[in-house]
């Protein structure tokens, strides 16, 4: 666990909120699969139903407030104080779980129905408010860590739960009547936790609309606005489409297909959701404490590869069960093939965490904060129409002969291929990718004042100019995109040239070499900085041949003179003598040996009046940051 994750566990900011919302999930899983397990076994006490038709209806009746409700929670959650309207939910899920607990003991399958549809109201009017809370509270370096304890508790609360209502219903009508006091205590103690929470107001007016359809398609073009607020929506919604597709079909697949017994069930559930877990708390280590759009990439990869691997571990596992007897957990670990199965479900499940952290972090960051509760709710109706879709899939699918393992395999390839489009509509998440995987795999890379670059806000970098990977490396320093100024020379490399071009760079040449091209940029640059963006300038004007800083051009005094800005030095330390310096003679000519592990710093400087901004004190400052370190 990062420092920072632990720092947000012991503030009045976070921690009430984190036990309110880990009691609601739990809450959630146990009644859920308590009733559930008893329509399962206890059929005829329970419901008239048929098993299959009882476990659909529950499913069903839980989803549907989130299609129906969550546009109107969106705007209650921008319109009240969202601690409050946290409060009034919790006071809610008490008086819900004490008319379950009256449904358990007496039996009542209509009660124990109204209620599953109720906690479903409960969850979908809490989601908005859940998530619009955290950036209105937590700084743009705690969000990442504070989504990680977020989804970490979320996957552990259902672990705990269904682990309970397991064991609970196995003990028979007393084990029921414990789950169902559970049920009310845990809501208790999260409607006490809710009254620390400290108070969110709205952050602007909102006249309420009732119709769910038509402010559902408005919350939606709102998100629509912006590309990024918008594929982070649907990249959610597809962990949805991809966890729906594994957790409906763990049962069936130990019982039908492995032979297991239901031991292996909560054995498969415990592995996801300890997964997951360790997943969103790695992610927020990794990250460096800000939003890494970067890790989206990486989890998606690992989300193929084992789900893809899994199919492979089920059929390597059928194809060696010697008998049709039961197995229980001892046996499936001694059996050929069940570890490999476990260590690709727990890795599958890590890197769904990797994958799905930095999505709800960008969601919250990138939304406008007036309309953050409502693009949230808009985004829990998405989710909730993947899921259908998921299961329409699987039934699909299933009706035309294929297997579990199948339809696991069908979503791993799915999945690549979902993950593919919508890193092509926004390139900004390969960019990052690339840049996470060569600071954290090829580099050891620290940074120093990092908080210095500005959140939001035009501003201007300005470095020394070392390697031609250093804009990956001031891209990993950064919170957000940067527009890079380089050698139009530079920028038409192969290869490094596609990667330019994704990056927004921003080709430059002297005046005597093309004197169009060198107007063409500085209006460019003006541009960016008027539209609140951040540049990058490398002011020696070339890549260095002898490690040492060459004088700084007057590039930046026109830039500053088009749109005054503040300008941000930068020091880069150990890149010098790596594959793509000129060290050695031509850059990137020698076998790739020295780089794998080198240490590499970035030194950022503090914030430079654009008045004071001249190219001699600028060197002067890069100077200092950059050292004897070359």
């Amino acid at each position: 666990m990062s420092q920072t994750s632990k720092s947000l566990l012991m503030q009045r900011k976070f921690l009430p909120f984190f036990i309110t919302q880990f009691g609601g999930a739990f809450n959630d899983t146990l009644f859920k699969t308590t009733f559930t397990l008893l329509v399962t076994f206890y059929a005829g006490v329970y419901t008239t139903l048929s098993t299959a038709m009882a476990v659909n209806v529950i499913s069903a009746l839980f989803i549907l407030p989130f299609v129906f409700v969550s546009s109107t929670a969106g705007q209650l959650a921008d319109k009240l104080d969202k601690a409050v309207l946290m409060r009034g939910v919790k006071v809610f899920e008490v008086v819900i779980l004490s008319v379950a607990f009256i449904g358990f003991i007496k039996h009542a399958a209509v009660f124990l129905y109204l209620c599953v549809f109720l906690m479903g109201v409960h969850s979908a009017v809490f989601g908005p408010a859940k998530y619009a809370y955290l950036p209105q509270h937590l700084s743009p370096r705690e969000v990442v860590a504070g989504n990680g304890l977020v989804e970490m508790a979320t996957f552990v609360a259902i672990l705990f739960g269904s682990i309970a209502a397991a064991e609970l219903v196995g003990l028979g009508e007393s084990g029921v009547t414990f789950a169902a006091g559970l049920c009310v205590f845990v809501a208790l103690i999260g409607c006490g936790a809710s009254c620390f929470i400290p108070s969110t107001p709205s952050l602007e007016s909102v006249k309420m609309s009732w119709n769910p359809l038509s402010e559902t398609l408005r919350n939606l073009k709102l998100a629509r606005a912006d590309a990024s607020v918008f594929y982070a929506m649907i990249g959610i919604s597809w962990l949805w489409f991809f966890g729906a597709v594994l957790l409906t079909h763990f049962a069936p697949l130990a019982k039908e297909v492995m032979h297991a017994n239901e031991r292996v069930v909560t054995f498969m559930l415990a592995l996801f959701s300890v997964g997951i877990g360790a997943g969103s708390l790695l992610c927020a280590k990794l990250s460096r404490q800000q939003l890494e759009i970067g890790l989206v990439p990486f989890g998606a990869i690992g989300m193929s590869v084992f789900g893809l691997d899994l199919y492979f571990a089920i059929n390597d596992f059928t194809q060696t069960l010697t008998d049709s007897a039961v197995i229980g957990l001892p046996a499936f670990f001694a059996h050929q093939g069940g570890v490999r199965f476990s260590i690709d479900l727990f890795l599958l499940s890590v890197f769904s965490g990797l994958y799905s952290v930095p999505l709800y972090a960008m969601l919250q960051t990138y939304a406008q904060p007036s309309h953050r509760a409502r693009i949230v709710a808009a985004n829990n109706v998405i989710n909730a129409l993947f899921m259908v879709a998921a299961a329409v899939m699987a039934v699909t699918l299933n009706y035309f002969g294929a297997s579990i393992a199948q339809i696991i395999g069908v979503t791993a390839l799915l999945n690549a291929a979902v993950a593919t489009y919508i890193f092509r509509l926004i390139p900004t998440f390969f960019i990052r990718f690339l840049s996470w995987v060569l600071t954290t795999i090829f580099y050891r890379l620290t940074f120093v004042n990092r908080k210095a670059i500005p959140t939001k806000g035009a501003a201007i970098l300005v470095a020394n100019h070392v390697s031609f990977i250093d804009a990956f490396f001031i891209t990993a320093a950064s919170p957000r995109p940067i527009r890079f100024v380089m050698d139009a020379q530079i920028a038409k490399i192969p290869v490094l040239s596609s990667l330019f071009k994704i990056l927004k760079a921003i080709p430059i040449a002297s005046a005597k070499e093309d004197p169009f091209v060198m107007e063409k940029a500085f209006l460019k640059v003006a541009q960016e900085l008027e539209d609140g963006q951040l540049v990058c300038i490398f002011p020696e004007g070339r890549l260095t041949s002898d490690g040492e800083i060459a004088q700084f051009r007057q590039g930046i005094s026109k830039i500053l003179a088009l749109h005054a800005a503040p300008v941000i030095p930068i020091g880069i330390q150990g890149l010098w003598g790596s594959f793509f310096s000129r060290k050695y003679g031509a850059a990137m000519s020698r076998p790739f040996i020295r780089g794998f592990f080198s240490k590499v710093r970035l030194n950022v400087g503090a914030p430079v009046a654009p008045e004071k901004s001249t190219p001699q004190y600028l060197e002067v400052q890069v100077r200092e940051l950059r050292g004897d370190w070359q």
